[in-house]
């Protein structure tokens, strides 16, 4: 009998299936370790591609290996070492079936579940802790066995077989060096041109702007570009949708800037646009373009998406100065993400899904979710490397906000931060969806923050042409408004309109009188001042109609023209900025801009008045209107039926004041400017808030 159950175990040891199995297991034990252990790299994703091919190709021979060790040694009694026997296959079953579902969901569904992958992995380290003393005590008791024949020989089959398992994942593993080595990612340029100018020295190579990188060098442009993959992807579509007809895709393309930009460099050269190249496009920057000696002063690269996703997502830390005072980092990309092709893109998709511990350690951070990420570029100043004169703040809707009464620093009960105005939540299937880094939400919420950035331009999208333009522009009117819904912060805020407009006005007056028009405006719900960016261009007026009973007009302001100007005189929200010889700035020209000799904004919180009076029409009856049936009115005025001798004088019973607070991004002067009065070009006009109240007409009562 011991003869028998020898040669039987030596059978075991010694067949190829027993051998390929255990040598496939090995395979997807290293390899599942190295992915779980060891830093991104190369051979890294290598190793998660065979260890996905050999977890499929392991399934069927594993299937019927382990039926029939089971069927041949299910009725040898209880030990210790059948126990860990049967441990080790219950945990080699659920880290092959989790395995499969990891498989199927990076192939096939936008991201990994990271229930299956725990259970994956702790079915992994299961295996190990069970297999090993299963084979490791076999090996003893072969070896304590004595010099037996049947012993001898069952210690050779032993150690032939482990030397077979150990060249066959020599092999394996030899082939996932082989094939790193192989592997050569893009050849990218990471010099600066070799004309390039260092007009503000070898160590500000990207001034005037605060921006700088990790390696202090330029970055090749294809290291920041390339969104339109993450939302074709299968991963982050609808993220991609929203930034695609976002402020941020377009600030590069931005039609006022381009124009505004050349102008610049016409005049101070090339270089002096690197000043804008940090916020409105940074590849272009980056990457060494933004250099006198390139004929193209609208510097192409990078043109189609202005801040991109990995330009945004790879910013390694910022700081409050403003004029994009960042430090960008250097993303390693997966294995052919930057290649053409449909089976290259095939493979990166299935990487970043299958191994997404660096895409999300990478380009996702508690920075981003933080006001001050925000600063680096929503805060501007010039100083004197620029205009030659001396330091200017221009928009800073950070400090602006910092300082209002929607901060309450360590009190997010009672605070309101930019992101949760700007990039409110959306239902959502993107992977991105839940967030236990966001101190109002949950892990599982089912929502993302949008990408539209909704703010206050509803014109460029237009202007640009750009696909879903239609639909931005009028969520911007609807923000603008203040009539989009933020349920995640409604209780931090008030209903109504962005900015209310109240009309303050007497309820009856006396034809002849002089009739008092107050309008109270309030910053009820921005969070910063109203209205914010440059105000050289942004105008936001009131426009008040005092209309009669019969819809004569008696009075009016804030009109415009069929040139599309607002009358001069009326009450608006802008700044007149001023060179160092007195003059305005009235072509965005900033870099020529000393101060500003007016300045009206809204803080938030905060109201104004405008102030307006008219003459109420009407006056003492004629004797023409008396012998009409009229009752003249007494010298002294106490007439005891004045408002039947004003309907009879002319008619006049009632006024009617009608107001509204405009607004548009762009004023007209600088659009003609830009683009020439023949081109028709002008701003669409948002009617933010308004009101009505009537003024009777006659004695009060």
């Amino acid at each position: 009998m011991a003869v028998t159950a020898n040669n039987a175990q030596e059978s075991e040891w010694t067949r190829h299936l027993a051998v390929g199995v255990a040598a496939l297991l090995m395979l997807e034990t290293l390899t599942g370790l190295s992915i779980f252990l060891l830093p991104f790299s190369v051979p890294n994703q290598v190793a998660v591609l065979l260890h996905t091919v050999a977890g499929v190709v392991l399934l069927a021979p594993f299937a019927w290996y382990q039926a029939r060790h089971w069927e041949r040694y299910r009725r040898l009694p209880m030990t210790h070492v059948k126990l860990t026997g049967y441990i080790a296959l219950v945990c080699a079953a659920v880290a092959i079936v989790s395995g499969l579902v990891l498989s199927a969901q990076a192939i096939f569904m936008s991201r990994i579940s990271y229930t299956w992958d725990l259970v994956h992995i702790v079915a992994t380290f299961g295996l190990i802790a069970a297999a090993t003393p299963h084979i490791v005590l076999l090996v003893i008791r072969t070896f304590r066995a004595g010099a037996s024949d049947p012993a001898t020989v069952l210690r050779a089959a032993q150690i032939r077989f482990g030397r077979r398992v150990a060249v066959a994942t020599t092999v394996l593993l030899g082939l996932i060096l082989a094939t790193s080595s192989v592997y050569r990612s893009p050849d990218l340029q990471q010099e600066f041109p070799a004309d390039y100018s260092y007009l503000y020295g070898p160590d500000r190579p990207f001034a005037p702007s605060l921006a700088s990188t990790v390696t202090g060098g330029p970055y090749d442009e294809r290291v920041l570009s390339g969104s339109e993959s993450c939302g074709s992807a299968g991963c982050h579509e609808e993220i991609a949708r929203e930034w695609s007809v976002s402020a941020h895709r377009w600030s590069a393309m931005d039609a006022a800037f381009v124009r505004v930009q050349d102008v610049m460099a016409e005049q101070n050269g090339a270089e002096s646009t690197r000043y804008c190249g940090g916020c409105h496009d940074p590849i272009s920057l980056f990457s060494g373009a933004k250099n006198v000696f390139v004929d193209d002063l609208t510097n192409r690269v990078g043109f189609d998406e202005g801040v991109s996703c990995l330009a945004c997502h790879s910013i390694q830390e910022t700081d409050v100065q403003g004029n994009a005072n960042y430090v960008m980092g250097l993303p390693d990309r997966y294995m052919f993400e930057s290649k053409d092709g449909r089976l290259a893109k095939a493979v990166s998709d299935f990487l970043i899904r299958a191994y997404p511990k660096h895409h999300v350690e990478t380009l996702s951070h508690r920075l981003f979710k933080s006001p001050e990420f925000c600063a680096a570029c929503h805060k501007q100043f010039i100083d004197e490397e620029i205009n030659q004169v001396g330091w200017v703040q221009l928009q800073n809707q950070y400090d602006n906000w910092r300082k209002s009464r929607w901060n309450e620093p360590g009190d997010p009960t009672r605070t309101i931060e930019c992101r949760e105005c700007h990039m409110p939540l959306t239902d959502s299937a993107d992977p991105a969806r839940g967030d236990d880094a966001d101190y109002n939400r949950t892990p599982a919420d089912g929502k993302h923050r949008s990408h539209r950035f909704l703010a206050a331009n509803q014109f460029m999208p237009l202007a640009l042409g750009l696909e879903g333009a239609e639909e931005q522009a009028a969520l911007t009117e609807k923000w603008l408004r203040g009539e989009i819904d933020v349920p995640e912060i409604a209780h931090k805020w008030k209903e109504g309109p962005a900015i209310p407009i109240e009309i303050i006005a007497p309820g009856s007056v006396l034809p002849g009188d002089e009739v008092p028009i107050r309008l109270a405006i309030t910053n009820n719900k921005v969070g910063h001042d109203f209205p914010t960016g440059p105000l050289d261009i942004i105008q936001a007026w009131v426009e008040l109609v005092v209309t009669d009973q019969d819809g004569n007009v008696v009075f009016e302001s804030g009109q415009r023209d069929e040139r599309h100007f607002v009358e001069p005189g009326s009450f608006m929200f802008k700044a007149e900025p001023v060179d160092q010889f007195g003059n305005l700035i009235d072509r965005h020209n900033l870099w020529e801009m000393v101060g500003v000799r007016y300045r009206r904004s809204l803080f938030p919180g905060f109201s104004d008045v405008a102030e307006f009076s008219f003459m109420c029409p009407g006056g003492p009856l004629t004797d023409a209107a008396v012998a009409e049936g009229g009752v003249r009115a007494p010298i002294d005025g106490s007439a005891v039926d004045q408002e039947f001798a004003v309907a009879a004088s002319d008619g006049v019973r009632e006024l009617k004041v009608s107001a509204r607070l405009m607004y548009r991004k762009a004023d007209q002067f600088l659009l003609n400017f830009l683009f020439g009065p023949e081109s028709g070009v002008t701003s669409p006009v948002t009617v933010m808030s308004e009101s009505e109240v009537r003024i009777r007409v006659g004695p009060a009562t």
